[in-house]
């Protein structure tokens, strides 16, 4: 290791621009030179520009031919002083993306008589393979020199079989050494120490037959954490807060009612929709239950996370739990999603990507410090070639490898819309209905606003979603205005903007739609992120009713499943699911984060119900509109005089059994009566019943009750 020592600074910025910076406690920041110098060559540069700044004085040199990377550079001034030509800016220039964009094989190939390992670090001068005896590295390491090859990629091949060797990769970039990680490894050591390497093939798995899906408006969508589902003491599964506990079947609450992956199953959601299980820093994975957290510290993005693993020691273990899990709840005709990390890492410095070609893999803002619009310090920037075919590269891998059925993008507004439009076209070459939802929210990152992913864009990203967060602050009230009430509460102030959101946020009621497509519009009122609606509840109407309360999240639940769109529940919601006023639970203990399966055996009537509306959505095409003509056709929303919201469908009976439905909200805290028109409806929902077949029979016109915070639905 060198003692870097530097009296001034040179940077490449472009390939043809050097930036040298001269302290003025260094020859007053003077020099009226600069050569360029290698091992053989020595070239007088010429000085475009000289600037004074606060610290130092800048010198602009503008050089005719690229630089070429890779190689040892020192600039000398006009007092036989030297430094080294450090990498600048020139990593964040198109020219650099274009000169060294690869396309090539990249992480390590595995046979049982050898391995290749490439990796792509254009900026370095040397690159070394490191390989350690399995679980024991300290005894045996081995160093092996690798050769730079076209566009910047290091390779080697080592003819030996080293299943369940650990490698890592030694890389030299400004004089200064560091041990990383492959950002493409797919098997890792305890705590993510090390990369491991594995033999794919020995963890192959048969994925199941699915029920067709021609729509995302098909969708039943909830959201889970693998620690969460089963870790309570009541959940019945054996391997709680793990992989494992995902797979077994008909687990029973204390009561004996269904829970686990039976229990959703029963519940009859379509797909469901898992936290981070990519490997996380946080969780000492040898300790699992001393910390806790959901997993948006992204360290090896192709990796199983261990601490949901049953032996985190052995790498197979992981991987082959990990596919287990995902089959057998496809097996149960249930969808896996992942919810994936790309706009961030956990720490910036501590990064392979940082290490490997610092300056390069994320944003940084005018000033040339790193841009923060994820607030955890730092973008990953996907505009940039090589970040972009990593991302890909690493979603075709979930993809093949895991076989899982789509992917919900973690503050998906960070990332550029050219990724994820490529990510799109990925996912339909495969031709399996891969669902793609994110975040587009707009964050303050060094993007255009055209270029973000972001709702305002959505017209740019068709076949993907997008959590609606109108719909979510105008249901339930804002989210971070915690006593702003919603219109499921009783706010009558967002009662015409609820004709908009039940009508799939298009533009039906309002000159401008959210979206141009209703199957891009994912409806919900609560996530993991932020107070459950069972707590906004209780911190806003403190003094009601339990009864009262469950009425106002009932109907607030019901809104998500009847809306066009696409609905999303959070596990639990169903049974009133509280983290006991926690907003921000991240790392939150055991006793906040679980699902709490006492509380399905308390409130199984409500479970019952919830169950019953998403039969009734299923069952009812005419609540899954899959195009902005069909609900012009189709929809017509009034707020009547008494401020109760009529939602009529009408014209369905191709559609269904139905030729009209109409529902009727009351989210008033009172009784309000309606005026039935005509003759031979039939009762579907009354307050808190829903009925199944045996509808009630409504003779004549006639006026009818609606009791407060609630709805009925009639149909003929």
């Amino acid at each position: 290791m060198l003692s870097i020592r530097r009296s001034f600074f040179a940077y490449l910025d472009e390939l043809t621009l050097i930036t040298i910076l001269l302290p003025y406690s260094y020859c007053e920041g003077e020099s009226s030179k600069f050569v360029l110098v290698d091992n053989q060559n020595r070239m007088e540069l010429p000085i475009q520009s000289k600037e004074k700044m606060q610290h130092f004085v800048k010198y602009s040199c503008r050089i005719k031919e690229p630089i070429q990377l890779g190689k040892r550079f020192e600039i000398e001034d006009e007092n036989n002083g030297k430094t080294d030509l450090q990498i600048g800016a020139v990593i964040r220039t198109k020219a650099f993306d274009d000169m060294y964009y690869y396309d090539g094989p990249l992480g390590l190939e595995y046979t049982n008589t050898s391995i290749k390992t490439f990796l792509w670090a254009p900026t370095a001068q040397q690159v070394k393979l490191v390989i350690n005896a399995p679980k024991a590295p300290e005894k045996e390491r081995r160093v092996i020199d690798m050769c730079r090859q076209d566009k910047g990629v290091w390779s080697v091949e080592v003819n030996e079989n080293l299943e369940g060797h650990y490698y890592s990769f030694l890389v030299l970039v400004n004089l200064e050494w560091s041990e990383v990680m492959d950002p493409y490894c797919v098997a890792v050591s305890v705590n993510g120490s090390f990369g491991v390497i594995v033999d794919l093939n020995k963890t192959k798995v048969q994925k199941p037959v699915l029920p067709p899906l021609k729509n995302t408006v098909d969708s039943i969508f909830y959201e889970t954490h693998i620690r969460d589902f089963t870790i309570h003491p009541e959940s019945g599964v054996q391997d709680k807060g793990k992989y494992k506990g995902v797979t077994e079947l008909n687990t029973r609450t204390k009561k004996e009612q269904l829970s686990g992956l039976s229990y959703m199953k029963d519940l009859g959601i379509t797909h469901v929709e898992f936290l981070p299980v990519h490997d996380f820093e946080e969780v000492d994975e040898l300790e699992v239950l001393k910390q806790y957290n959901w997993g948006y510290n992204p360290s090896h993005f192709n990796v199983p996370e261990g601490s949901y693993s049953c032996d985190p020691t052995e790498p197979y273990r992981r991987i082959n739990e990990l596919k287990e899990m995902i089959q057998t709840v496809q097996e149960q005709g249930i969808r896996v999603i992942l919810d994936v990390v790309y706009n961030h890492v956990y720490k910036k410095e501590a990064s392979s990507f940082e290490k490997i070609v610092p300056g390069y893999y994320f944003r940084y803002n005018q000033y040339g410090m790193p841009s923060n619009g994820t607030g955890v310090g730092n973008d990953i920037a996907s505009e940039r070639a090589m970040v972009r075919r990593f991302i890909l590269d690493s979603i075709r891998f979930w993809l093949e490898e895991y076989q899982v059925d789509g992917f919900r993008f973690d503050l998906m507004g960070i990332l550029d819309v050219t990724t994820m439009q490529q990510i799109r076209k990925l996912c339909d070459d495969r031709n399996e209905n891969i669902i793609l939802i994110g975040e587009g929210w707009d964050l303050a990152t060094p993007l255009q606003l055209q270029e973000k992913a972001t709702i305002m864009n959505q017209k740019e990203l068709d076949g993907i979603g997008q959590f609606n967060d109108q719909f979510r602050d105008k249901v339930k009230g804002s989210t971070f205005q915690l006593h702003d009430i919603g219109v499921a509460f009783g706010n009558l102030q967002y009662l015409h903007d609820l004709r908009e959101l039940l009508s799939g946020s298009i533009g039906l009621y309002h000159e401008k739609g959210m979206f141009n497509n209703p199957n891009k519009s994912v409806n919900y009122v609560e996530s993991h992120d932020n107070h459950t609606l069972w707590d906004k509840i209780e911190i806003c109407f403190p003094e009601e009713t339990n009864e009262k309360k469950q009425k106002m999240h009932r109907l607030a639940s019901a809104i998500v499943l009847i809306s066009q769109g696409v609905p999303f529940l959070h596990s639990g919601q169903e049974f009133f699911r509280t983290k006991y006023g926690i907003e921000n639970s991240y790392q939150s203990p055991d006793p906040i984060n679980q699902m709490d399966w006492n509380r399905k055996d308390q409130f199984i009537e409500n479970v019952q119900f919830i169950k019953n509306l998403i039969t009734l959505r299923k069952r009812t095409k005419a609540f899954r509109l899959s195009t902005v003509d069909e609900i012009v056709k189709h929809v017509t929303i009034d707020v009547l005089p008494n401020s109760i919201l009529e939602y009529q469908l009408q014209d369905i009976g191709e559609l269904g059994k139905w030729e009209t439905i109409i529902v009727y909200i009351n989210v008033q805290h009172h009784e309000e009566e309606i005026e039935i028109p005509e003759s031979g409806w039939k009762l579907l929902v009354s307050d808190d019943e829903i009925y199944d077949d045996h509808y009630p029979f409504i003779e004549g016109k006639q006026k009818w009750k609606i009791p407060p915070i609630s709805f009925m639905m009639i149909g003929k």
